[in-house]
């Protein structure tokens, strides 16, 4: 596997690389990622950002975090349900915005999926994989997050933690696609454990993270485990540059299931990173930060 491993850490080391989940801690990392957001807007010289919200915790903490970093009419939260089943998280969205004080519109996505599927299944073919449906949604959502956006001359902030990030759950070019992720450099016990700082109601912490691509979806099932072994796992594999064998002992689980999390890290790098350009010339690499 590509992913390094250090089995000669110190126990300073392994003590330092921990979650930051104290309540000192999350009054920090909010007030970082609020500074975070507000000078990433002031460089970027717009008029604010475009939040995707979906109703779970991650894109409410996000949404918080843009709230308090600008001026509310700065932010737009941007509700994008496509199925029924969503529609108690829309009501959930459109409750948050407003607590907020910030803008909320929503746009219901089934008609457009409809329409693609008829045009499009007639040309390529139909397809009953679930997984390649939920994609389309997604990537819908980043078209209309992105036409908000440049409408309103904003920045689309993206919902993704780190956790997500490392394991490549999410869609490319979909949920994927945004200008900044405030949440990044956190796992997801991280943004639960800031989640109360900035004003997020219980009843949002404690639900079922899901993609909501399809009825009955979870994040749990569809990654074989909750993110609080995952996140554990990440922590060992790539933060403190354990071995596998290492994680595994001390979290008590089979090396295989470390394993196949830790390639799963390795495969879905393409997911992270720019596409890849040959180098037939020795013109510098492009430039990818200010």
């Amino acid at each position: 596997m590509a992913y390094k491993t250090n089995t000669n850490h110190s126990h300073l080391d392994r003590d330092e690389k921990r979650f930051l989940v104290e309540s000192a801690e999350a009054e920090r990392i909010r007030e970082e990622t609020v500074s975070f957001v507000r000078q990433r807007v002031q460089e970027a010289d717009v008029e604010g950002v475009v939040v995707p919200m979906s109703g779970g915790i991650d894109s409410t903490v996000t949404a918080a975090v843009a709230a308090a970093a600008l001026d509310t009419e700065q932010v737009l939260a941007l509700g994008l349900p496509c199925h029924k089943t969503e529609d108690l998280n829309a009501i959930d969205t459109r409750t948050i915005a407003d607590g907020l004080g910030i803008e909320y519109q929503e746009i219901h996505l089934q008609g457009l999926l409809d329409l693609f599927t008829e045009l499009v299944k007639s040309t390529i073919g139909p397809t009953d994989d679930q997984v390649v449906s939920g994609n389309t949604i997604a990537r819908f959502r980043m078209v209309c997050a992105y036409y908000a956006a440049n409408t309103r001359s904003s920045l689309v902030l993206g919902t993704a933690n780190r956790s997500e990030l490392l394991l490549g759950y999410f869609t490319k070019y979909g949920d994927g696609g945004a200008d900044l992720y405030p949440l990044g450099d956190l796992y997801k016990t991280e943004v639960r454990a800031l989640a109360p700082y900035v004003g997020v109601p219980k009843r949002i912490i404690e639900k079922e993270p899901t993609a909501g691509f399809w009825a009955g979806q979870t994040d749990a099932e569809d990654l074989g485990a909750p993110y609080d072994l995952l996140d554990q796992i990440l922590l060992g594999l790539i933060d403190r540059g354990e071995s596998p064998e290492t994680v595994a002992d001390d979290l008590g689980i089979d090396v295989d299931v470390v394993k196949e999390y830790g390639q799963r890290c390795v495969s879905s790098a393409h997911k992270r990173t720019p596409p890849p350009t040959p180098r037939s010339t020795d013109r510098p690499s492009l430039p990818t930060s200010r």
